[in-house]
């Protein structure tokens, strides 16, 4: 059952060969035996799971199920769920219990999906590693020494752990495909503007997106089939005809052009990484695609660039929370400027603060044509490299982490090594494109590696293919740690 895909378990939903409330409890047994070691869940609400599973049962019994209804679904902890308590891993959030549903959360429901708890993440999902969490560090579940990448951590840990069929995560710089790598799941980061952002609790609105993370390039189809649609409650969303992730997933490759872009493969990536990438391209080989060199000149400054518009967005983002409305307030306080600098102060963690500050100073008068003003110019430049790769190729694969997972502890004392996990992955959110990973092989210490596809602008449907094929050739993705 753990092991099983969304469609098969649908299938035996629909036929009646297990019912939802069954499926159900058996995962929150699962959670409740295995988070403690894992810490991969912060709110778990058994009533009502429960609930959405005898709704679903129903569903099914009147005919009107649909492909995820009655399947169990983790949902991020920065996604707005009616009741339940939504945190963002934040200390500001600890008492929020949220008094509506987050678009995305909207879908599920109306698809009769389960929502079996929320994952545990980055404090307002500022991290690589789920360690900046107010609920304490997720463990990687291949290797508990290990940390399961950021921010949707959580999220990730609860696939790979096969504590949840599948989950949602979000994704502003890499943190979707980063923890789909180190933790050896598939992951999705779509087009900007696909998934509702309303209800997402924001951090830099001009990069975040959420997506799916689950076993399979097939289960993240279906779960695309139910994420993306227009929301006019979102200004960023985007109406576009409804599409079946699905319809290409048996597409033959021949014919396909993979673009392998040099400054991908320089110096940065760890041997064993580059020997799982090149072993994953002969199978692309084999199954009749062929590989093209391409360059991206300004790869190198997605970084840098990504850490002045970031923190720049989330400096705004986070000033809401204030101690006013909601949230966190100081227990003592001597006046109104008074009580916002304390319950900011003890509200957010560390490096929620140090990316405040940076952002109010790039943002900041005299300083916001030199950093801000510039680095928008270059994400521009970053974003034609891109327009001219495609030019030559279909798709652009790469890896998705320069290492495997990095020890517990190891980089949180270097904020700029931190920052260089996301090297491969930040230009995706800086362009908008969609981006996505999945898992190749194991590297040192026995810790998994992700192959990162990226495609152009709606081209998911292609990239879900071009994963899929290759996941029919190999059982990277079938492997568990548990």
């Amino acid at each position: 059952m753990f092991n099983t895909s969304l469609k098969q378990l649908s299938t035996q939903l629909a036929e009646k060969k297990i019912s939802s409330i069954e499926l159900t409890t058996e995962f929150l047994k699962r959670i409740k035996q295995s988070n403690p070691e894992y810490n991969a869940f912060v709110t778990v609400n058994e009533d009502i799971s429960l609930a959405q599973a005898k709704a679903a049962d129903q569903m099914i019994a009147a005919g009107n199920a649909q492909p995820l209804t009655g399947i169990p679904i983790a949902q991020k902890d920065i996604f707005c769920a009616k009741g339940w308590l939504t945190t963002c891993g934040s200390k500001m959030l600890a008492n929020f219990v949220s008094p509506y549903d987050a678009g995305v959360i909207e879908r599920f429901n109306q698809a009769g999906a389960v929502n079996i708890g929320k994952t545990n993440m980055d404090e307002f999902a500022m991290g690589s590693s789920n360690e900046t969490s107010y609920y304490g560090i997720v463990k990687n579940p291949w290797d508990t020494a290990a940390v399961p990448g950021g921010s949707s951590g959580g999220a990730a840990c609860a696939v790979a752990a096969r504590l949840a069929p599948a989950a949602t995560g979000t994704d502003t710089g890499g943190s979707i495909r980063q923890p789909a790598a180190l933790c050896g799941i598939s992951g999705i980061k779509p087009t900007y503007g696909l998934v509702s952002r309303y209800g997402m609790i924001a951090f830099a609105s001009s990069l975040d997106q959420g997506g799916p993370m689950a076993k399979s390039a097939e289960d993240l189809a279906l779960l695309l089939n139910v994420m993306v649609g227009f929301d006019p409650r979102d200004s960023t969303s985007l109406q576009r005809e409804a599409e079946d992730y699905a319809r290409d997933l048996e597409k033959p490759l021949a014919g396909l052009r993979i673009g392998l872009p040099k400054e991908y493969f320089a110096e940065g990536m760890s041997s064993d990484v580059a020997r799982a990438i090149e072993a994953a391209l002969n199978e692309y080989r084999k199954l009749g695609a062929q590989t093209v060199d391409v360059s991206l000149p300004n790869a190198s400054l997605s970084i840098p660039v990504y850490y002045v518009l970031a923190p720049a967005e989330a400096s705004s983002n986070l000033s809401r929370f204030d101690g006013v409305r909601y949230g966190h307030r100081a227990a003592s306080y001597t006046d109104l400027a008074d009580m916002y600098r304390k319950s900011r102060a003890q509200g957010f963690g560390a490096e929620v603060k140090r990316r405040i500050l940076i952002g109010t100073y790039v943002l900041s008068h005299g300083y916001y044509d030199a950093y801000y003003l510039k680095a928008q110019k270059l994400r521009r430049l970053i974003a034609q490299d891109f327009a001219q790769a495609y030019e030559q190729c279909d798709v652009i694969m790469g890896p998705t982490t320069p290492t495997v997972a990095f020890n517990l502890g190891e980089k949180s004392g270097d904020p700029i090594q931190m920052y260089l996990s996301d090297i491969y992955t930040s230009a995706a959110n800086l362009t908008g494109m969609p981006a996505m990973s999945i898992p190749i092989g194991f590297g040192d210490k026995n810790r998994p590696i992700g192959l990162h596809i990226i495609g152009n602008y709606f081209k998911e449907a292609q990239m879900l293919n071009v994963a899929h094929q290759y996941q029919q050739v190999t059982d990277w993705h079938l492997r568990s740690p548990v």
